[in-house]
């Protein structure tokens, strides 16, 4: 089977080649032609494309034989990835992959976040694509926060530093996925796609706490932490002043929609929790034990 890949070379593009190359699937990386993002090392099962992610024509070309589309870009940079979709149902692919790869995007209240609203939007046309095609058929990925990489950049919490943010008071119940699981679900999708048909999976390595994962620290170093303590609604109302500054060309985009992804993980109302909806069964996730999870955030810590 041959899988293109769009966002290769990105935090979880990476690990996503490495399984699908690792699996033995044929792999065309889309790479933007007017960029400058490092191409993936060389391999026998791998060639990259260079691609204007605007021209449909073009991106035709480069996905003819395609039957599986997967897109890790990031939508803030290229603001639509419907010339992608386009293009891989008028070549015949069977499976689309959106960027989405966090919140729960089917809760009303993520629904509305500026962050989630373009995810939304393309489910919404990928829908509209299979009616009118239906062998052209999409699946979406809700994983939480990226469990390894957010402690790496102390978002989630800083071991390094000994500091965190602690949303809503740190003990907040939220789903989080490690890079190689996501990867693992996209070969579960691949592999089980009557299971996991237009619809949104939902996936997870743990559910756990602000606080539980600073316990988890405490324990190896015994050193005192500092922290702040934010409410997500107090988040949400910064998020949007910056995001009027963004609109008149003085204000942090990304660190507006950084805020928006920290109140869709962190207030239960926005369901953060992925527990009662997984599909971790279906694809091939086995989620962490209390031990492991340990081990893994003592690993960040430097004494």
């Amino acid at each position: 089977m041959k899988v293109a890949l769009a966002g290769a070379t990105g935090n979880l593009g990476r690990p996503i080649l490495q399984a699908l190359l690792d699996a033995g699937f044929l792999v065309v990386v889309l790479s933007r032609a007017a960029g400058n993002s490092p191409s993936p090392a060389s391999h026998t099962n791998l060639v990259v494309k260079k691609v204007d992610f605007d021209s449909v024509p073009d991106l035709k070309q480069a996905l003819e034989g395609v039957e599986v589309v997967v897109s890790c870009l990031a939508t803030i940079a290229i603001g639509s990835q419907n010339p992608l979709i386009d293009a891989a149902e008028a070549v015949g692919v069977k499976r689309f992959i959106p960027a989405e790869f966090g919140m729960d995007s089917l809760n009303p209240l993520c629904a509305e976040l500026p962050v989630c609203k373009p995810k939304v939007s393309t489910q919404a046309y990928l829908f509209e694509k299979y009616k009118s095609d239906t062998k052209f058929t999409w699946t979406s990925v809700a994983n939480g926060l990226f469990l390894d990489w957010g402690m790496e950049v102390g978002f989630i919490i800083d071991p390094r530093s000994h500091t965190a943010t602690l949303y809503n008071g740190g003990d907040v119940p939220f789903s989080v996925t490690l890079l190689a699981d996501i990867a693992k679900a996209v070969l579960g999708i691949i592999n089980n796609q009557e299971k996991t048909i237009n619809r949104v999976v939902y996936i997870q390595s743990t559910v756990t706490t602000q606080n539980k994962l600073i316990q988890y620290a405490k324990e190896k170093d015994g050193k005192e932490w500092t922290t702040t303590t934010k409410s997500t609604a107090q988040v949400l109302e910064e998020s949007l002043a910056e995001l009027d500054r963004a609109a008149q060309g003085t204000g942090d985009l990304a660190a507006a929609m950084v805020g928006f992804s920290a109140v869709g993980m962190w207030d239960p109302k926005y369901g953060c929790d992925f527990s009662d909806r997984l599909d971790n069964e279906v694809l091939g996730i086995r989620e962490l034990s209390e031990s492991d999870l340990k081990k893994l955030v003592q690993s960040f810590v430097v004494e």
